[in-house]
């Protein structure tokens, strides 16, 4: 397999979920490692975000010491195995205030968390990766680095907006016929609804679950986006 395959099946995992084991350095237990689960998704960088609590032990740890790993499982497997594991090792770095299009991507994916930093103390964080270990199953193990790991998103979080709200309000029942192709359960009550494209696929949510589903090209303008789901439509 060669190495470019070999990275975009790692980033297609970490795309592909949307919570994760955060393993941080204990400051109560010294020398031992803590994890804890955590929501999150990609900012425009391609850096994992999330979104934790000022007086969770996870936070008390990271502030003592930036260095975390999160590991992220494939879904749905008898044997866990035998399916994909990603572990992406790197510095926690607290988002800036002025950082919206992060906080406003993540608000998107967990619409219930939009008031948590202002009324429960929480604070948004950013991954900076070191390295990345990806697992795709026996003898498929490798490391990746960091600089062939990220890959921006090649939209604005403004077309990126648009493209989202523009399916969400004109193109439900090309939503729901995804959902269909890509055995992604629906009902009257959880409407399917798109919360973030970018140039290798795209996410919905249906309640409180994120499902991603992948272009079998990359994607790098919008008009190009429009032809994609178009034709997914039509399939």
């Amino acid at each position: 397999m060669n190495q470019n395959k070999k990275v975009k099946q790692a980033r297609k995992l970490l795309l592909s979920e949307y919570q994760a084991i955060l393993c941080t350095h204990s400051v109560d237990v010294d020398g031992y490692p803590f994890g804890s689960v955590v929501p999150y998704c990609l900012n425009k960088d391609g850096e994992p975000i999330m979104l934790i609590s000022s007086i969770a032990q996870h936070t008390k740890n990271i502030l003592s010491d930036h260095k975390v790993s999160l590991i992220a499982t494939e879904g749905g497997a008898d044997d866990l195995q035998t399916v994909g594991r990603i572990t992406y090792i790197g510095n926690a770095q607290k988002l800036n205030d002025d950082d919206i299009d992060s906080m406003e991507r993540y608000y998107s994916y967990f619409p219930q968390s939009r008031d948590f930093h202002k009324t429960h103390d929480f604070d948004f964080y950013r991954l900076e990766p070191v390295r990345i270990r990806y697992i795709g199953g026996f003898g498929k193990i490798y490391w990746v680095e960091k600089d062939e790991f990220l890959l921006a998103n090649p939209f604005s979080f403004e077309e990126e907006k648009r493209m989202v709200e523009h399916m969400n309000a004109d193109h439900l029942e090309a939503i729901k016929h995804y959902c269909e192709t890509y055995e992604i359960s629906h009902t009257t009550d959880d409407i399917p609804v798109m919360v973030g494209i970018d140039s290798e696929g795209f996410n919905l949510r249906v309640g409180a679950r994120i499902h991603r589903i992948d272009f079998n090209d990359v994607v790098t303008t919008a008009g190009d986006i429009r032809k994609v789901l178009v034709e997914m439509a039509k399939t």
